[in-house]
Formats: structure tokens, sequence, C-alpha cells
């Protein structure tokens, strides 16, 4: 069934990649996005990226027409506009990643975090609820585990001490999404906690475009291999694992956006639990690889795949990393019937055909 869903933050990374695979399941899509992380040119990429599917099947789907993607340029926090987006348009649901997401940022500008990530989704969820649209995915984090939690991480651990702003905004939110779910059971919330998306769409045409000096590693190294960059900086090289590099769970951010509509498609099934209960509407699910990978491997992939040489430097540890971190994904399988399809090798490949293709990103 064709629905209209909201994505806020749709012209970013993982929010590009989600509204292909919402188009592609013959959904009707709104994007809000204030482009302070991204660019609008990604819609004209997106709608390509469909036509060009729709070319190779004969029953000949337009997906990409005028009314399946809009964009709205805009803020999560202005209540006017999203009272007007929900009298508007049709939406039955939400998918929430609207949000600032660079660790290292978050531990100098705790405030902006806080506002962005915090109250943003509050005036969000207070405009769906208005609405009486109470169906949302909400793009949490692995961070929300804490620095002191076992590994692999699962569902069933409870949430930790968070070493970073931008964890524990995520955190937050999570906190309050289930605690809406506790007071109404009409609300259906996916936490989907995620770990370290890398790659880009096999098309070369999306993938990951940050603003300024890289904050996470595949754009910097990617940047390196241009020659935009001189070399990488790798933060820590003493930590207790085999390279003495962070190991971190890297997903192909296609696997992730896949993750989002199995999530969704899930959420809007009736549930099996009795009504009433505690926590009924409230769902967690990791979207994770269950592999870790340290930051040299990915370098060596990195070089593997792209002929390139990429020199780097061992530098001191930053605020807020953990050692090494990776998922236990076995709920999302058993209950999504989700897995992660694609390799390192994969996602270095595609991560090189964006970067080599588009040098200076979106610009």
């Amino acid at each position: 069934m064709t629905q209209t869903i909201l994505v806020t933050g749709g012209c970013g990374y993982i929010g590009s990649h989600t509204v292909v695979e919402l188009l592609q399941a013959d959904h009707k899509v709104v994007i809000l996005d204030n482009l302070c992380n991204s660019s609008a040119k990604v819609i004209e990429r997106i709608k390509a990226i469909v036509q060009i599917k729709d070319q190779t099947h004969a029953e000949g789907n337009t997906l990409a027409n005028d009314d399946s993607l809009t964009f709205i340029e805009g803020d999560i926090r202005d209540e006017a506009l999203l009272k007007q987006i929900f009298i508007t348009h049709p939406i039955t649901s939400v998918i929430h990643f609207a949000g600032l997401k660079a660790v290292g940022e978050s531990v100098s500008k705790p405030l902006e975090y806080y506002n962005n990530n915090v109250y943003g989704t509050l005036c969000l969820c207070q405009a769906m609820n208005k609405a009486n649209v109470k169906t949302i995915v909400f793009s949490s984090s692995a961070t929300v585990y804490g620095e002191d939690a076992p590994v692999p991480y699962n569902e069933a651990m409870p949430m930790g001490n968070t070493s970073n702003p931008y964890g524990t905004s995520k955190a937050m939110v999570e906190k309050m999404l289930a605690d809406q779910c506790t007071a109404d059971p009409q609300w259906r919330v996916a936490q989907l906690r995620y770990f370290n998306p890398i790659g880009a769409h096999k098309s070369g045409l999306i993938g990951e475009d940050p603003k300024g000096i890289p904050n996470n590693l595949l754009p910097y190294i990617s940047q390196v291999a241009i020659g935009k960059r001189k070399e990488l900086s790798v933060f820590g090289g003493d930590y207790p694992t085999p390279d003495g590099t962070g190991i971190r769970d890297y997903i192909h951010v296609v696997d992730l956006a896949k993750g989002h509509l199995k999530a969704l498609n899930h959420i809007q099934q009736p549930s099996e639990k009795k009504k009433g209960e505690k926590g009924q509407g409230e769902h967690i699910w990791n979207l994770g690889t269950g592999q870790g990978y340290s930051v040299l491997e990915v370098i060596r992939a990195f070089e593997q795949a792209s002929g390139k040489n990429i020199p780097y430097q061992i530098k001191p540890r930053r605020n807020g990393d953990l050692a090494a971190f990776w998922a236990d994904a076995n709920k999302a399988k058993a209950e999504l019937n989700w897995v992660a399809a694609y390799t390192l090798n994969n996602m270095v490949s595609d991560s090189w055909r964006w970067q080599s293709n588009n040098p200076n990103g979106y610009s």
C-alpha cells in the first residue's frame, strides 16, 4: 500500500539512501531538511536513481514523478512549518534523521546538540501528536549503550553511561519516545541503534558529502585518496586491540536504509502484546553486521579497492571515543528478516566510486 512518509533530514547521507528505498517500494516521500549538513542537489540525484532503475523494469513504474517526492527546506524546530506540513500532506508516518552527529563537535558544542537533537525531536513529536500521526522510526545510535557496556551490544542491555553529548542526546530522545509509547498505546516507535555507516549507492550518484573537514573515517580516507587532503589522522594507536587502532562495526549505508523500511513495515503491523501493556508500541533493533574492523583494516581494504596509497599518522585519542564495539544483530534478523548483505570490500569500493565520480561532493 502506497503511503506518504515524512523523512526529516532526508537530504543527508543516510536519509537520501533511505528515500531511494522508500520510492522504490512505491511510497511517496516528503523531505524536510534545513540543509545545514546537506545539499538540495541530492533531490535530482535521487530522482535520477529511481528513474534509472525504472527503465530496467518492463512495467515502467514512474516513481520519480512530481508528486512522489516533495522537498521542503526548513527546520524541525519550526513549529508553524511542521503544522503546515501535516495539514498539507497526507502523512502516515515519519522517519526521523534530522540532527547533528559529530561526536567530537558535540563535546565542544553540547548545547547545540541538545537544542537540535532533543528539542528538535520534541517539536516534531508534538506536531505529530496534534496531527494524529503516531508512527515514527528514529535514527538512534549504538553510543546509547555507554562506555562500559560489554561487546557485542545487544538490545536487552540497559542504556549506559554515554561518553559524549551526541550519545546522550540520542539516549534522551529514546527515553522520551519510550515514555510517549507508555502514555499513549497508539504510538508505534522503532528505535534503530546503528553502528558506523559507510559506502554509497552503487550508481555513484549519492554518498557521504561532509561539509568542511570530515568527522568520519571513510570520507576522510576518500579525500586523501583523491588528493584533497594530505594524510589521514588515525586517532589512537594504543587501544587494547590487535593493531592498537579502534574497532568499529561498519555497515553499508544501503543495508542501513533497507533496515529502516523493514522496521517501518514491522511497527505498522498489529502488536502481539496485550493492549495497555507497558511499552507496547516501542521496538529497539541494532542495525550492524556483527563484525568489527579496525581503522588500519579499513585503510588496507580501501587501498586494495582503489589502487591508491593512503598515508596516515597516528595521533592521540579523541575525547569520547571507545576502543571497540560491534553489534549483536540477531534480533533484527529474527524479527525484521533483515541481515546486512554487503561486505567491507563492497563498502569501500562503493565509497571510492562515489568520491572519484564526485571529487567535490555535490558542489
